[in-house]
């Protein structure tokens, strides 16, 4: 297995099960690995470069340091996450900076559902800001909740990367 900035956590755990300790040291967030059941559901989830952002540590430097450990030769210009992009046909507001933006993932992954945070959000959001919730599925039940409180939603997956789900929330 080679080592990415898009490789799983789980796969490189299953792949290499002694990086466990790197990993928790580098990115502590990680640390409830160690319950079989969150590595199963967190670790399928996460990439690394989503534990080093977690974890708030530079990609770069997490992909590097357990590649060595494993005798894989270093990655010199690892790329983030891409940034999002607007395409003709999709609402001239979300080319906009967020108000705020949710890791959905990360919450759900600590058993959070992202909705709270949302309406918190969204009562402190002035008219025409947007919040951006990251996901790697369509929350069709949160948009509908959202709908429903009359905000403007928009839904997208991110071109570059299937799994990643973009939804635009505007007050």
């Amino acid at each position: 297995m080679n080592i990415q900035p898009n490789t799983k956590l789980f796969d490189v755990l299953e792949a290499y099960p002694h990086l466990e300790e790197k990993i928790m040291s580098l990115a502590p967030p990680f640390k409830n690995l160690k319950n079989p059941v969150l590595r199963k559901t967190v670790g399928k989830l996460a990439t690394l470069e989503k534990a080093a952002r977690i974890g708030e540590i530079d990609v770069t430097e997490f992909v590097n340091t357990l590649r060595r450990e494993i005798g894989e030769p270093e990655m010199s210009n690892v790329q983030e996450e891409p940034s999002i992009t607007w395409q003709k046909g999709e609402p001239e507001w979300i080319k906009g900076q967020p108000f705020d933006i949710i890791d959905g993932i990360v919450m759900l992954s600590q058993g959070e559902h992202p909705l709270g945070k949302i309406n918190q959000l969204m009562q402190s959001a002035d008219a025409g800001q947007f919040v951006l919730l990251k996901t790697n599925f369509q929350p069709i039940p949160l948009i509908e909740e959202m709908q429903k409180q009359n905000y403007e939603v928009f839904h997208k997956i991110d071109p570059q990367n299937q799994e990643q789900h973009f939804t635009f929330i505007k007050k």
